[in-house]
């Protein structure tokens, strides 16, 4: 059996000096190639639990460990640049620079990781045909990010994380913004994407009409207990 891409062990986090929420997850792993949606309503601790994954959160207690690296053994700036090389992220508010072309959006990532930058070969070109995939012309490289619409600062974000084939996509309700007919283009690339290069993929969302495409389908209860108290 392949180690797992993404493993959670005995995880605690808690917001220092506060007591209004805290989030264990006892253990959850994610294998090479597997695709989960992860459902939980507004409030249940999904985009915290991806922050920690992610590292740009630090765990109470437990480890996550993401290609076998853990995560709390590495500094900031090591969990910055191992972030850059080993997790597509998209996020629900697209993060994208307002002022920069959509081209330098896309590229960000690849400034930060040198092996990433590598598996997408010419950066540009990979670009190119990740916006087209995603429905986006190809004049729009040389747009500012902030002219945008909504919709298209989404598929932005979306082939930011894809370019370079990062083994980890994480996905922070990716589908919010977009049509139903873009939507599935969209999941249809992602999928893709991901089968192409053997990433893992967990996204979370509150629509259950995503479930049919996913291997496995969890309920943010399934895996983690979270309470709110007073702030």
């Amino acid at each position: 059996m392949a180690a797992p891409v993404l493993a959670l062990e005995g995880l605690e986090f808690q917001w220092p000096g506060r007591t209004g929420f805290a989030l264990q997850v006892p253990g959850f792993q994610l294998l090479p190639g597997e695709t989960v949606l992860l459902l939980g309503e507004s409030g249940s601790g999904k985009s915290t639990l991806l922050s920690l994954i992610c590292g740009t959160l630090l765990a109470t207690r437990g480890t996550v460990r993401v290609a076998g690296t853990d995560l709390a053994d590495l500094s900031g700036g090591q969990r910055d640049r191992f972030r850059a090389e080993q997790i597509g992220v998209i996020f629900q508010q697209f993060n994208l620079l307002p002022f920069g072309t959509v081209a330098d959006n896309i590229l960000l990532p690849l400034r930060f990781a040198p092996d990433r930058r590598r598996r997408a070969g010419d950066g540009r070109a990979r670009a190119l045909m990740l916006c087209q995939a995603l429905g986006l012309p190809e004049a729009v490289l040389s747009a500012r990010a902030g002219t945008l619409s909504v919709g298209q600062q989404q598929r932005v974000a979306v082939a930011r994380a894809l370019i370079g084939e990062p083994p980890l996509l994480v996905a922070d309700e990716p589908t919010s913004a977009l049509d139903a007919g873009t939507q599935a283009a969209f999941l249809d690339l992602l999928f893709e994407q991901a089968r192409a290069c053997g990433s893992a993929l967990l996204m979370v969302s509150h629509d259950p009409r995503l479930a049919a495409r996913f291997d496995r389908v969890l309920q943010m209860e399934d895996i983690a207990h979270s309470k709110r108290g007073a702030a």
